[in-house]
């Protein structure tokens, strides 16, 4: 029970420093929160390394693919993200205007609404996998194939249940600007994922073996959540036995969360497309698309989820307070930041997508050939990167606003548009076809936002200054690519292609990329680089 006195806000002046202070925090809380995501990538990536060593890019590897996927797709139509995205700005309206008690029942009656409608969904699922599982799975899975993606999508439901209690944690502690555990808490299940399959994968054998990864999974799953619950009574929340359905403010919450299941759910539908389709191409492709995008989401991660998480409680206060020049201000330098740092990662993915695979998956039962899938898939990934990233903050942005059903009918007709291309190159192209769909699902989705949410903000985006600043981060991504492959082409050819080699020669092209890159933005007078500049060097001076 919460005993704090509630008061209505009162509009007032600013302080002149609050400002300074709040923009001090999203830049600390940004980097604590990239950090943690990038290192939580990291050990993803990791993970997914000793995996592909482990099983390649074989049959039961695909199935394993399609068995995740579709439990993860309805965690993000449901729960989790989903959830967190129409709450939070629910839940920061109480919080803005200090109605505390009201905040904490809307947390505790959602909390036994999931409870009821997750579990329920989850016992069904498991009871009809049978029926359901096939219809992702095509000519190029044996049957043996599609009964091992029934047996292990059984096993791994049960994540949407906890995935969706552990969204609305997340949401809370981040509204309540606490966002160090669940940055963390990724890093822990990777780790915990990792260990539970070394551990017990002696015990099953041939195709089987996959049980234990989902094994793994479901187990650092458990743990994700139980290390997000102890934080909730230290930012002063707690759950009360509330269940007050007829709460406005509960429907509100539905309402928001139906288009926003669909918004943020394109990711997971594009992914699980790809798969089903990949089918069709062969038993390899679902795994091969999926060890592409592991590396394709390592750069996202870092820098647009952790900025467009951050920033997301932010543009919910904005909105609250109806400060649409705040929010406006906010979003464009988000996206430009977003720009300033996925434009050179797309470059260097692209122009060395073969030896990043070579280094990252090509040992054990990870050959040549899987190489070969894989870095075709990384290519062309990579055109999606920066629109993919600035994505993630134009719908958050929206869902602060709380007009979801605009990036929602977009995303739907992005979606469509990303089946129709993957359906018409996937024939003459394979794999390359299949990714071209999200290429072109994620630009036409860019577009689309940024120009209803110019007449929506009824003001400028900053657009002229946003293009002439991406037109300056392109050509010093160009610089970029042409230095990161010729010093990766001369210390290849130089030292060979062992696995010390090969960590020198693309660790040097992208260090060396990054110089080339840093000095061309700086000179270039881009005002987001020197504003990351002038923090970092204010954090030397402090003492880190």
């Amino acid at each position: 029970m919460t005993t704090e006195t509630e008061t209505p806000a009162t509009p007032s002046a600013e302080p002149p420093a609050e400002p300074t202070r709040r923009a001090r925090g999203l830049a600390r809380n940004t980097a604590i929160f990239s950090v943690a995501t990038g290192l939580s990538r990291i050990a993803g990536l990791v993970r997914e390394v000793i995996a592909s060593s482990y099983f390649g890019t074989s049959g039961p590897f695909s199935a394993f693919t399609i068995a995740f996927q579709v439990p993860n797709l309805v965690r993000s139509l449901f729960a989790d993200a989903a959830l967190s995205a129409a709450f939070v700005p629910v839940f920061m309206e109480h919080i803005a205007h200090g109605r505390k008690r009201d905040a904490a029942r809307l947390a505790s009656t959602l909390l036994f609404v999931m409870l009821a409608a997750l579990g329920a969904l989850t016992a069904l699922f498991i009871l009809f996998a049978g029926v359901i599982m096939p219809l992702f799975t095509g000519d190029q899975f044996t049957a043996e194939l599609d009964q091992l993606t029934i047996g292990l999508s059984r096993v791994l439901f049960p994540i949407v249940l906890l995935l969706g209690i552990n969204g609305l944690v997340v949401g809370i502690l981040n509204s309540y600007e606490h966002f160090a555990i669940p940055a963390i808490a990724p890093l822990v299940w990777n780790v915990v994922i990792v260990a539970v399959l070394i551990a017990i994968k002696p015990l099953f054998h041939g195709p089987n073996e996959m049980y234990a990864y989902a094994i793994g999974v479901l187990a650092g799953t458990t743990v994700q959540l139980l290390m997000s619950l102890p934080m909730l009574p230290r930012v002063g929340f707690h759950f009360e036995w509330a269940f007050e359905w007829r709460d406005p403010h509960v429907a509100r919450v539905f309402r928001l969360m139906l288009p926003v299941t669909i918004g943020l759910g394109v990711i997971n539908f594009d992914l699980l497309i790809n798969s089903s389709l990949g089918t069709l191409v062969s038993e390899q492709a679902p795994r091969a698309i999926d060890a592409a995008f592991r590396i394709y989401m390592l750069p996202q991660g870092m820098f647009s989820v952790a900025l467009a998480t951050v920033l997301f409680p932010t543009l919910s206060r904005f909105a609250a307070m109806h400060d649409l020049p705040g929010l406006r201000r906010t979003m464009a330098s988000g996206a430009r930041q977003i720009y300033l740092l996925l434009i050179p990662a797309a470059v260097f993915t692209a122009v060395l997508a073969t030896p990043i695979t070579r280094l990252v998956y090509q040992r054990g039962d990870f050959g040549v050939h899987s190489t070969e899938l894989v870095s075709s898939a990384l290519f062309w990934f990579s055109f999606s990167l920066p629109f993919a990233g600035v994505n993630l903050l134009l719908t958050r942005t929206f869902f602060s606003l709380q007009r979801p059903w605009i990036p929602t009918a977009l995303a739907v007709g992005n979606m469509a548009l990303d089946v129709a291309v993957s359906v018409a190159l996937y024939k003459p192209l394979g794999i390359p076809g299949l990714v071209l769909g999200t290429v072109a699902g994620n630009v036409a989705m860019t577009l689309g936002q940024t120009w209803r949410l110019r007449g929506l903000l009824e003001g400028s985006l900053e657009g002229r200054r946003t293009l002439t600043a991406v037109a300056q981060m392109c050509a010093a991504s160009a610089l970029l690519g042409a230095v990161a492959f010729g010093v990766w082409w001369g210390l290849d050819q130089a030292l060979g292609r062992s696995l010390p080699a090969q960590i020198v020669s693309v660790g040097t092209a992208l260090a060396a990329g990054v110089a080339v890159y840093v000095g061309a933005v700086l000179a270039m007078g881009i005002p987001e680089a020197h504003q990351i500049r002038t923090l970092l060097a204010g954090r030397f001076k402090r003492g880190g």
